[in-house]
């Protein structure tokens, strides 16, 4: 069960999660040692935010203004994974004008208010498609099946093989490094595919160096070297996610 709110370094971050966005009022105070709590906990919402995440900021006291940068951070860390657009929610008139005065309000849409918020998100069309495998032998035999099928379903077939790559790897890095199923979820949007595997260990990944051919596991230098991005993140539920993105050139322009 996700929880229901979370409190750190004077921040108070409480998650409302709506069908067409996940919103997180932030009250308290943004100061040097606070900003790591908000971004953390921001990013851990969005890893399963429907379409945008929203941060209400109506309520937070800035202690200083370039403490702002947090949410152009932020806005780029989620247009990368997991694809998502980010909104700052704030009517008051000392949190516009910093935003203005550092130029954040260019890379982050600022809106006074959620519903506002939600209508301007960005809506590019998501194919999305998810499955819990059963920890077993047959697991990565599985999960390569599971994406040839998307991936033919979609009809993306220049995505099958690096994405059955990076798939397999982080299924079989869950079972073998974990006691939980691994979730995998494949999305395409915006000409980039993402492969996604979570788990409900919050121990961050581990991914093998293989050091001969023989030896299972790709390792972390071919899947660095195949995804354009990839990472671990923490969910606001418990758990984490380790997630790679894959771009075509080809499609990516369209």
């Amino acid at each position: 069960m996700a929880r229901e709110q979370e409190a750190s370094a004077g921040l108070l971050l409480v998650p409302e999660f709506r069908e067409a966005s996940t919103v997180m009022a932030v009250s308290g105070l943004l100061s040097l040692a606070s900003s790591p709590a908000l971004r953390d906990g921001v990013l851990k919402v969005a890893t399963d935010a429907p379409q945008c995440v929203i941060a209400d900021i109506r309520d937070l006291t800035i202690e200083h203004d370039w403490l702002l940068s947090v949410f152009s951070v932020l806005a780029a860390r989620l247009w990368d994974w997991p694809g998502i657009s980010f909104a700052v929610v704030t009517d008051r008139a000392e949190h516009l004008s910093g935003l203005r005065a550092k130029s954040i309000d260019l890379f982050v849409a600022v809106h006074p208010d959620v519903v506002t918020a939600e209508r301007a998100r960005d809506q590019a069309p998501r194919k999305r498609a998810v499955r819990e495998f059963v920890p077993s032998a047959a697991t990565s035999m599985l999960a390569r099946r599971f994406v040839e099928e998307i991936c033919a379903r979609w009809s993306l077939p220049e995505f099958t093989e690096d994405a059955t790559t990076i798939a397999v790897e982080l299924v079989e890095n869950t079972v073998q490094h974990t006691h939980s199923p691994p979730k995998l979820r494949l999305e395409f949007r915006r000409g980039m595919f993402t492969v996604a595997v979570s788990d409900d260990d919050p121990r961050p990944a581990v991914l093998r160096e293989r050091i001969g051919f023989a030896d299972p596991g790709l390792g972390l230098r071919i899947v660095a070297h195949i995804a354009r991005r990839w990472g671990c993140s923490r969910a606001w539920a418990g758990g984490k996610v380790v997630w790679a993105v894959l771009a075509s050139p080809a499609r990516a322009i369209r």
